[in-house]
């Protein structure tokens, strides 16, 4: 069964294209077949392999809006990854919703009804990268996959910033999707040296043991590496880095923790 994982947060600049797109990555290297959605108006999902979302002439916003088969906007982008892409439309998403509600009488289904008549099972598992916000797209989205990734930049009152998706994601599971389940938090943009990180990174650890919620052992260290990958080699950083590589193997890592024991746990 294909498995559908949001990578979803309220806060922005954690990470979230960057796990999204690297996980495919390895998840491809593995035979693993991968669609990425993008929901966030930056399009960064598409940039990322070294696509221009601003020319594309079909994008997440007409499959939600204007009920464009999604099959006619899913680009291949890599051996084994598919990508819907998002652009800047997506910035009128909620404001074109909102004020034509007669229109779009199911708000948060839109994205699950966009793929009612799509074969899922043509991929493995389906990436969802997402805004930093908690309005329409979130909803969608949340309504949409089955496991939640929540990526946890360790920085002064992101503590704050979590305890918000965890009790935003637990409203949204009891409201429209019963099957909702946070997969895990992943500490992003680690850097061990700090006293600071490595005290909010126990702190999140000893809140997520207590409230039975699973912070990954494994953390993704700051580095200029996927950007430069991006800027030059039009691709994620795990198709382009050997596993030597720290934040490379830092993927492949997290892959081992989330999808395997993710499975066996199942």
């Amino acid at each position: 069964m294909t498995q559908k994982i949001a990578v979803s947060t309220n806060k922005g600049g954690v990470l979230k294209t960057s796990l999204t797109t690297n996980l495919a990555g390895v998840l491809s290297s593995e035979g693993h077949k991968v669609l990425i959605i993008d929901t966030d108006n930056q399009g960064n999902a598409a940039i990322s392999f070294g696509v221009n979302p601003d020319n594309l002439d079909n994008s997440i916003y007409d499959v939600l809006v204007d009920h464009l088969n999604p099959e006619e906007a899913i680009l291949n982008v890599h051996e084994n990854i598919d990508l819907l892409p998002a652009n800047d439309d997506m910035s009128f998403f909620e404001f074109d919703v909102l004020s034509e509600a007669s229109k779009y009488p199911y708000p948060f289904s839109m994205l699950k009804e966009a793929f009612k008549n799509v074969d899922l099972n043509n991929w493995d598992y389906v990436l969802i990268d997402t805004p930093p916000t908690l309005g329409l797209t979130q909803g969608n989205v949340l309504s949409f996959a089955q496991d939640i990734l929540i990526p946890f930049q360790p920085e002064s009152y992101s503590m704050r910033s979590l305890l918000k998706i965890l009790r935003a994601i637990s409203d949204f599971k009891q409201s429209h999707n019963p099957n909702l389940n946070v997969l895990g938090v992943v500490p992003t943009l680690v850097d061990s040296r700090t006293t600071l990180h490595t005290q909010i990174i126990q702190e999140c650890r000893r809140y997520g043991f207590e409230n039975d919620i699973r912070v990954f052992e494994t953390v993704i260290p700051r580095s200029v590496r996927f950007a430069n990958s991006v800027a030059f080699e039009r691709k994620p950083a795990t198709l382009t880095e050997g596993k030597k590589n720290p934040l490379v193997k830092s993927y492949w890592d997290l892959y081992k923790e989330v999808m395997e024991d993710g499975q066996e746990n199942a």
